[in-house]
């Protein structure tokens, strides 16, 4: 309410010709700052923070899903304050796992990780955020449930090496190729959080 009362005097000040040096209407409050994009908007159309940018791609596996278990994976990104970007329900394709797990493709265990793949859909997500990727790798846990620590979600939901629940991508040059590969640009949207203001800007 306040905040409106502001913005109505800024306007009504600008059109009577009174804006040239007005520098306060609220003591503490500089006419800049209340005109501010930042503070006076609700929202813009694309986020202008450099340190916000970072995506990172977070792939529900089918054992979590058949588990139910998206929905609390959802929970722990969205508590942490990143911004979900990105969101589908697929059944995966052979040769999107053909490109997504290019460096495995040789190994002798990516036929069982293929059939695993595509027995059942997949949850996959694009979250933002400053440090996005460094720090959804160290909520993930490690690969191997047993070594993962309790608080992370294969620590807390993973059973076996070949079930964790969940996949993270590992660089920013890896998260780029991934998100690339799992969702079209249209897919992706800019948007802001009503908090982002005061969780993410340095």
């Amino acid at each position: 309410m306040l905040l409106r009362c502001i913005v109505k005097r800024v306007v009504q000040q600008f059109y009577s010709g009174k804006q040239g040096t007005t520098t306060c209407l609220v003591s503490g409050f500089p006419l800049s700052a209340l005109l501010d994009g930042h503070r006076v908007t609700g929202h813009r159309s694309k986020s202008t923070h450099p340190d916000v940018s970072e995506r990172t791609l977070i792939a529900v596996k089918p054992d979590g899903v058949q588990r139910r278990l998206v929905g609390q994976i959802i929970q722990r990104f969205e508590q942490r304050g990143f911004k979900l970007v990105g969101l589908k329900m697929l059944q995966v394709s052979e040769d999107l796992l053909s490109q997504h797990y290019c460096q495995l493709r040789m190994k002798p265990f990516y036929p069982s990780l293929q059939q695993y793949m595509t027995s059942g859909p997949v949850v996959a997500m694009v979250w933002e955020g400053h440090n996005v990727v460094q720090t959804s790798r160290m909520m993930v846990g490690h690969t191997n449930p047993v070594e993962a620590q309790t608080g992370t979600v294969r620590g807390d939901f993973g059973i076996h090496v070949s079930r964790n629940v969940v996949h993270a991508s590992d660089s920013l040059e890896g998260a780029k190729r991934e998100i690339q590969l799992w969702f079209q640009g249209k897919e992706l949207l800019n948007w802001d959080c009503c908090d982002q203001t005061i969780t993410c800007e340095m």
